[in-house]
């Protein structure tokens, strides 16, 4: 095979595997040679990643090899044709160029077997439009709770649409997409953090992605790429009850630039002073946060409002996160009152959901 669908696989697979386990094996890739095909797989239990490239297979067989070791060796080696043999005692010899190497691997026999989706039940979506609903999501996530399900996000399919919902108890991020299935697949899971990061790092702009739930782990293929990951155990808040549908006051900003004042006005906060306050008047909003620590800081920004004055607190960093994921050129903020959740919508199906401060 080549240098270079070598080294891409296995930088593909060589993620999932951690910088310690107490299963030697789990620090090793298997390679399956197989027609035409050499497929890689890793694992630690929890997550499964498995993908494969064109070689010239002369004998079929399975080895595993340290991963994380082989990835830096091939890594290191002129571009050309990587040849590997497997002997009796689960040594790789490896030769590219002028280069020859001997690495210990062990069975593949001890290697944990990997999930299938035989007898799953399957959904189908486009790679890209999955992908941007994670990236407009999974900021809102709790980064540690004592409820694991808010640590992850939540894909609810229900009647034609998956929703993506990510909470941690202060702000809420929805994102929908229509999709075609069955009634009867209706089901709630909560995708793992894990999974979402590395679903982030390998889905593509376009193509088809098979989601498949089976028992209690989650499925994806996409792209000649294999992925799969245990669900994460109990049951999700209901979102529905927090999402507004009617708000009083509606107004539309310029997402950038109501972003750079955003971050203009976070550098002047702290840890323990992490509020600003706007003040929402006609066609104009300012921006005011007081720290007793590093002073005060203004600033303005037009806006498309002509109702009554109104004065929100909100976390600046919590206001910032939806506004560097969407791409849109305007954003609707929706009020009701300084103490009711305020609301960030786009021009696509999404919801923000953000609970004010109180000083």
């Amino acid at each position: 095979m080549s240098k270079s669908k070598f080294f891409e696989s296995l930088s593909t697979v060589q993620n999932i595997v951690g910088a310690k386990t107490t299963i030697p094996v789990l620090s090793n890739v298997l390679i399956s040679a197989e027609d035409g095909l050499l497929v890689f797989t890793t694992t630690d239990l929890d997550v499964t990643m498995r993908c494969s490239c064109e070689a010239e297979i002369s004998m079929t067989g399975k080895i595993t090899l340290p991963v994380k070791k082989l990835t830096s060796i091939v890594r290191e080696l002129d571009d050309g044709i990587v040849s590997v043999e497997v002997d009796e005692d689960n040594c790789a010899h490896m030769r590219c160029g002028s280069y020859r190497s001997k690495i210990i691997g062990m069975s593949a026999d001890s290697f944990p077997p990997t999930p299938t989706t035989e007898g799953a039940t399957t959904y189908e979506i486009d790679q890209g439009k999955f992908r941007d609903m994670l990236r407009n999501t999974y900021y809102a996530t709790a980064a540690e709770d004592a409820r694991a399900v808010l640590t992850g996000i939540l894909m609810s399919f229900e009647d034609g649409k998956l929703i993506c919902v990510a909470t941690d108890g202060r702000r809420l991020a929805l994102y929908e997409s229509e999709i075609d299935f069955p009634v009867e697949n209706n089901r709630d899971v909560v995708l793992p953090p894990r999974a979402v990061t590395e679903l982030l790092r390998s889905l593509k702009d376009n193509g088809d992605l098979v989601i498949s739930i089976k028992d209690k782990q989650l499925l994806f293929e996409y792209s000649g790429l294999f992925f799969s990951c245990k669900l994460i155990a109990g049951t999700y808040p209901n979102y529905k009850q927090v999402v507004i549908n009617d708000c009083e006051k509606v107004i539309t900003i310029n997402r950038e630039e109501l972003l750079a004042v955003l971050r203009r006005i976070s550098a002047s906060t702290t840890t323990t002073t992490n509020a600003m306050r706007l003040n929402f008047e006609a066609n104009i909003l300012t921006i005011t946060v007081n720290s007793p620590e590093v002073g005060e800081a203004v600033d303005t920004v037009a806006v498309k409002y002509d109702g009554e004055p109104l004065t929100v607190i909100f976390n600046p960093e919590f206001m910032m996160d939806p506004l560097k994921h969407l791409t849109s050129d305007d954003i609707q903020i929706e009020l009701n009152n300084a103490s009711s959740p305020g609301l960030i919508k786009s021009d696509i199906p999404f919801l923000y959901v953000i609970m004010p401060l109180r000083m």
